[in-house]
């Protein structure tokens, strides 16, 4: 039995709408262990996540946190809030107290394990959400 002519046509486009949607299937399965959406330490207070979810904290390292050894633990701020970050590595040299970074990683019980930590690029860098809070607190107060 011949295929009409439309009868093909729709055959063609129903197999390419499935050829399209197992294709985006496939690429949204593959990106799910790789996104991570950054978060402020007052955000991730404000609603905790599990360990299956891949974040990135960022902030301002709080003075007098950090504790450098096989196991580096810190704490991180916007200003309102702090989140304890813990990491096994070797941190940037430019992680330091009073300076931006960011961590990669999940909260397990509370606590932020970070499977990478970045330091800020330059002198001038904040991330803008953390900046607009600085910009808005009064003067002798935070960094």
């Amino acid at each position: 039995m011949a295929l009409t002519r439309k009868k093909r046509r729709m055959a063609l486009i129903v197999a390419g709408g499935v050829l399209m949607t197992a294709a985006t299937a496939l690429v949204s399965i593959a990106f799910q262990d790789t996104i991570a959406f950054f978060v402020t330490p007052t955000e991730l207070a404000a609603e905790p996540r599990g360990p299956e979810e891949r974040l990135r904290v960022g902030g301002m390292v709080v003075e007098g946190s950090l504790e450098k050894g096989a196991l580096n633990i810190f704490r991180l701020t916007d200003f309102e809030t702090e989140v304890e970050v813990r990491f096994e590595g070797v941190l940037p040299d430019l992680i330091k107290a009073g300076q931006g970074a960011v961590a990669d990683g999940r909260v397990v019980d509370g606590v932020f394990i970070a499977s990478e930590v970045l330091a800020k690029h330059d002198e001038k860098y904040m991330p803008a959400e953390i900046r607009d809070l600085h910009e808005k607190m009064p003067e002798g107060t935070g960094s």
